[in-house]
């Protein structure tokens, strides 16, 4: 990431809305926005399928299920955080992955310019490609800033977005299991 090239351009955005960027409570937020954007937007620089590929020989051939894995992202449109939750199960075909590496692939995929409904895919695709499962069900729940605080300013607003995969897509007695794991509170 070019952090000195962002530097610039917030200097050139502070001064077109006329404000003073030598002024003191600016002069040292090219540099923060700097370190901000190399903070949230990391993602573009990994592979977040790498965290799927230290797994485990496992005879378990039930749903595994992840719910309620906090995420922020930036929505490519207008450079705006969107942020939610995210739901994630497998089925596993004789292999499992640590959970923890469940909610970095998302956070990895997150750290990018996205758009909820390709990020759901690359969650959901990146599951299937790397874990081999029988099938795997993502599903996101977020509210976007660029609708909530302009715009149309709908506040509480909540987009949801979902990717199923194999035995999800073919099994409707399995993805109505998962349904009811995702939206069970408690």
């Amino acid at each position: 990431m070019d952090k000195p090239r962002i530097e610039a351009a917030v200097r050139e955005i502070l001064a077109a809305i006329g404000e003073d960027p030598a002024r003191d409570g600016l002069k040292d937020t090219p540099s923060r926005v700097g370190r901000m954007y190399e903070e949230i937007l990391g993602g573009h620089a990994t592979d977040p399928g790498k965290h799927l590929e230290t797994t485990f020989d496992e005879n378990y051939n039930e749903i595994v299920v992840l719910k309620d894995i906090p995420f922020y992202s930036m929505c490519e449109h207008h450079m705006m955080p969107f942020q939610g939750k995210a739901h994630l199960a497998y089925l596993p075909a004789g292999r499992i992955v640590g959970l923890s590496k469940l909610a970095r692939l998302v956070e990895g995929f997150a750290r990018r310019l996205q758009v909820q409904e390709r990020l759901t895919c690359q969650i959901a695709d990146t599951l299937m490609t790397k874990l081999n499962p029988r099938g795997c069900a993502v599903l996101l729940e977020a509210s976007h800033s660029c609708m909530t605080m302009r715009g149309i300013k709908k506040q509480g607003s909540m987009m949801v977005t979902s990717a199923l995969r194999g035995h999800f897509v073919t099994n409707h007695a399995a993805r109505d299991e998962v349904w009811a794991h995702f939206y069970h509170k408690g």
